[in-house]
């Protein structure tokens, strides 16, 4: 904390350094020419003025918008103390004719119902003189009490304008609909459940976190000593194994990308806490983390999650930027589609070439392709004689 408070000062002092040599009249006033009470750099002083900028800010957001149409764009938050909050931001063309996107404000709510959240904005609006009636887009994530069919907010503010349309985020729906996809295809929906249970296992522990660390650490050293990896800056940052999160965009390819770098020390590390933990659970927990880690079926669902996701995510970055219509976004659609296809077609031998060298190196049986497929803990009679070419 005080770290944090000395930045601030030192801020502002650059702030108040940076008047004075713009002006030979502010400079006979302040700082060091002022009274020893009178120089502005008390904390409660220091508040007084940032709320002052703020209004200000906000006064010149309202200007330039000049009482035109203007779109919404809200999302919950919460700060340090996990207050629940309200960041809601203007989208609008300016005197320029560019499109501009302004916070208007962070706003604290006791709840986060649709009706508070539309009582704040109408508030918040009516501070700046705003009309509700002036709203030609709402832009919100897709949330219940967002985009409820009856009672969401998209729903309370176009019952008072009709013409405030709803507009989800073109990458947020692109990745629901990739995770709604992929679940409704039993083989994927069973493996990043055995992913989450991986990842949960060791990311939900500080003390496992720092496990991973120090053997990735002790993995990366002894690669350098060897020469198998190269140095310099930006290589080889310390990375950590990351959860998915169905809402928020590339957070499984992350996770993907996070657990195949770190596959031999996570096997490692579940070692360890199989042979010596002192937690009762854990040893069971790690050894079923290991089983699904030490699996072809889930190395091969691993790598070809990968190269999908991969393909969306580059969808969604592009989807992302600011200068992006809709024309170029539709091209970058059926370029996608037309890799996916490609790969489907004609991208087997590298593919199942890439997974058998994983498995090879990190001592992971491969099963012949030859042979009839036979699913680990369940009777083969149950299923179909498919060879494992086939199959896979």
């Amino acid at each position: 904390m005080k770290v944090q408070l000395q930045t601030i000062r030192e801020i502002f002092l650059n702030f108040w350094n940076g008047l004075l040599e713009k002006s030979e009249n502010i400079a006979k006033i302040v700082l060091s020419n002022a009274p020893g009470n009178h120089q502005a750099t008390a904390p409660t002083i220091q508040k007084d003025l940032i709320k002052c900028c703020g209004k200000e800010t906000t006064r010149l957001i309202v200007e330039d918008l000049d009482n035109d149409l203007f779109a919404i764009l809200a999302d919950e938050s919460s700060d340090v103390s996990h207050k629940e909050q309200l960041a809601i931001c203007l989208r609008y063309l300016d005197k320029e004719g560019y499109v501009a996107e302004r916070l208007l404000g962070v706003v604290k709510v006791d709840d986060t119902s649709s009706m508070t959240l539309m009582a704040t904005i109408k508030k918040l609006l009516a501070t700046h003189s705003l009309s509700m009636s002036n709203i030609r887009g709402q832009g919100y994530d897709g949330a219940s009490n967002i985009r409820g069919a009856l009672n969401g907010l998209r729903n309370l503010i176009m019952k008072n304008n009709p013409c405030a349309y709803y507009v989800h985020c073109f990458a947020h729906q692109l990745q629901l609909a990739v995770v709604a996809i992929a679940k409704e295809n039993c083989e994927c929906a069973k493996f990043f459940m055995h992913l989450r249970i991986v990842l949960n296992f060791i990311a939900s522990s500080c003390k496992r976190m720092t496990m991973l660390k120090k053997v990735q650490a002790g993995k990366v050293l002894k690669a350098l000593n060897l020469g198998e990896i190269e140095t310099g800056r930006g290589l080889n940052q310390e990375i950590g194994l990351s959860r998915p999160g169905d809402t928020r965009c590339s957070s499984h390819f992350n996770s993907i990308l996070s657990l195949i770098a770190l596959y031999p020390s996570t096997i490692e590390v579940l070692e360890d806490i199989g042979s010596s933990s002192k937690c009762v659970d854990d040893p069971a927990k790690a050894q079923i983390a290991l089983d699904h880690l030490e699996s072809f079926e889930f190395i091969f669902m691993l790598h070809l999650m990968k190269v999908i996701f991969g393909y969306t995510n580059d969808l969604c970055q592009a989807l992302q930027r600011k200068d992006q219509d809709i024309v170029n976004a539709m091209t970058l659609v059926d370029l996608t589609m037309a890799q996916l296809q490609h790969m489907r077609g004609d991208g087997w031998d590298n593919f199942i070439e890439t997974v058998c060298n994983f498995c090879v190196k990190n001592k992971v049986e491969v099963p012949n392709m030859s042979d009839f497929y036979a699913p680990p803990g369940r009777s083969s009679r149950c299923l179909h004689k498919v060879v494992n070419l086939h199959r896979y």
